[in-house]
């Protein structure tokens, strides 16, 4: 299916990448390296260090972006090559981790001095050189910015730490051996644990505190659809022009975008309003993307060997969404006022298993079952239901800036009486509803046989509650006042 916007380079991360993979499956997929593997029969002392040593499921390093606030316009560029450097060192360590359980069966220390040592040594150059970075234009770095190079390791239950399921608990194998799913995928992920019968979940179950739907029955009522397809022209690549611009595969993930056809790492806000766009009305040349969702049985897709794709652990066919809804919606509490041009949003995060539910706004649920919503499990939909996958944006915006340093701060969402924080306005609030056509997996003895799951960064073990979704904002002013006076007015406009 389709193709990449140009072809991934060879790098040092897909040759550890490679050496991770234990096997190809004749379908294309990769075996990641398993969990227990052993060259003997272990005796006592050895089951009790190979049972700690199966905890450490993936790595858990503090998110550095998250935490700058404060860094200057002329320092940005740098900083977010230094942080994509971050991402692209753990998922070099998370390779590592993967394609030597067996190293680390014998020896409780080795993922300490072998795995974290050295990433905390990467990590801490990194950081000094984002300070350099930041001080080279005048600003003042972080006090104590070292203090984030130390990583650890995190076993596989919740985001939290935890163990077990948010919603639907430990069902179907809540702990499942990672290494051992029968998926084609290894310790990728996802394992049996993921996955809940949607017909189990009590209705008004589930959801986040984020991503609240901002429109009521009162306050600035009406809607505009804009209808832009589902990515019909195949356009796939695994950048991110909002948090890792001018980066080759800085998502280390593959997107599906609609909208705006020139999204790569590399376009500028001109290129962006220069270009081609899939939606009906000419004027949305918005971008609206998000990784793509597969279905893991062994399908050799065109980035099988490529980074963001199978050289990273995103195996197998990518199922396009049958419906893509894109609709603007209003303010509960009063008029909406227009979005700036190029204006960036990110709601969820992509690394939420890791770095907990602070940003988390997923929303997995089945067509019939709406009124139930998942956000660490992905639903098993009964026969002639679909899985839907719901996106609420944040819709509060400070009145300034069309970008922050850490990409969120700019924006905020409602709160549950739909006021928006002081010092915020409200805007047309972005929902997506994706529907897909998915073969339900099969759940048997704490096994999953052909698991979809969604991209992502390799140590996200493909959880559910790392998806997100991006936007940035290329509508004409002619027709943004258009979706204003279509909201505000109670009108719904397509």
């Amino acid at each position: 299916m389709g193709r990449n916007t140009r072809k991934r380079r060879t790098s040092p991360v897909t040759k550890a990448l490679a050496g991770a993979a234990a096997l190809a499956l004749g379908g294309g997929g990769l075996v990641w390296a398993n969990f227990y593997a052993s060259a003997h029969e272990p005796g006592p002392s050895q089951h009790r260090t190979r049972a700690a040593g199966a905890q450490i499921a993936t790595i858990k390093c503090p998110d550095v972006g998250q935490r700058l606030r404060n860094v200057p316009r002329g320092a940005r560029a740098g900083v977010d090559r230094e942080l994509a450097r971050l991402d692209q060192q753990i998922t070099e360590a998370y390779a590592r981790l993967a394609s030597t359980r067996q190293a680390q069966s014998g020896d409780p220390d080795f993922v300490r001095n072998a795995i974290l040592g050295p990433l905390k040594s990467q990590r801490s150059a990194a950081l000094e050189r984002i300070g350099t970075d930041i001080r080279r234009v005048g600003g003042t770095a972080p006090k104590g910015l070292g203090r984030f190079a130390g990583c650890k390791g995190m076993g596989a239950g919740r985001p939290d730490g935890n163990g077990g399921g948010q919603n639907g608990g430990g069902q179907n194998g809540g702990g499942q051996n990672p290494g051992d799913n029968g998926n084609g995928n290894g310790a990728a992920g996802p394992v049996a644990g993921d996955f809940v019968d949607i017909t189990t979940v009590e209705p008004g179950a589930g959801g986040l505190p984020n991503g609240l739907a901002a429109d009521g029955d009162s306050g600035s009522t009406g809607s505009f659809t804009t209808r832009c397809g589902v990515n019909e022209n195949n356009l796939f690549n695994s950048d991110n022009i909002i948090v890792a611009p001018g980066v080759d595969n800085g998502a280390h993930h593959t997107h599906d975008y609609v909208g705006n056809q020139g999204n790569t790492a590399f376009a500028s806000d001109q290129d962006l309003a220069g270009a081609a766009t899939s939606c009906r009305n000419q004027g949305d040349r918005s971008t609206y993307y998000w990784p793509v969702l597969r279905l893991q049985d062994g399908t050799a897709e065109f980035d099988a060997g490529d980074l963001g794709g199978g050289a990273e652990g995103n195996v197998g066919k990518i199922l396009k969404a049958r419906e893509a809804e894109i609709r603007f919606v209003g303010n509960k509490r009063g008029d909406v006022v227009a979005m700036p041009k190029f204006l960036r949003i990110i709601t969820g995060d992509a690394k939420a298993f890791t770095n907990g539910l602070a940003n988390a706004n997923t929303a997995w649920s089945c067509t019939g079952f709406e009124d139930r919503r998942l956000t660490d499990k992905y639903p098993i939909c009964p026969d002639g239901s679909q899985v839907v996958r719901t996106a609420n944006f944040q819709s509060c915006w400070d009145g300034r800036n069309i970008d922050s340093a850490n990409h969120r701060d700019h924006v905020a969402f409602v709160r549950p009486d739909g006021s928006c924080p002081n010092g915020f306005q409200a805007i047309p609030q972005l929902q997506i509803r994706l529907v897909y056509d998915v073969p339900a997996p099969a759940v048997r003895n704490g096994r999953v046989r052909n698991p979809y799951a969604v991209d992502g960064f390799p140590e996200q073990l493909h959880k559910p509650v790392t998806d997100h979704n991006d936007f940035i904002n290329v509508m004409d002013e002619e027709l943004m006042d258009e979706v204003v006076r279509c909201v505000n007015s109670g009108a719904d406009c397509d």
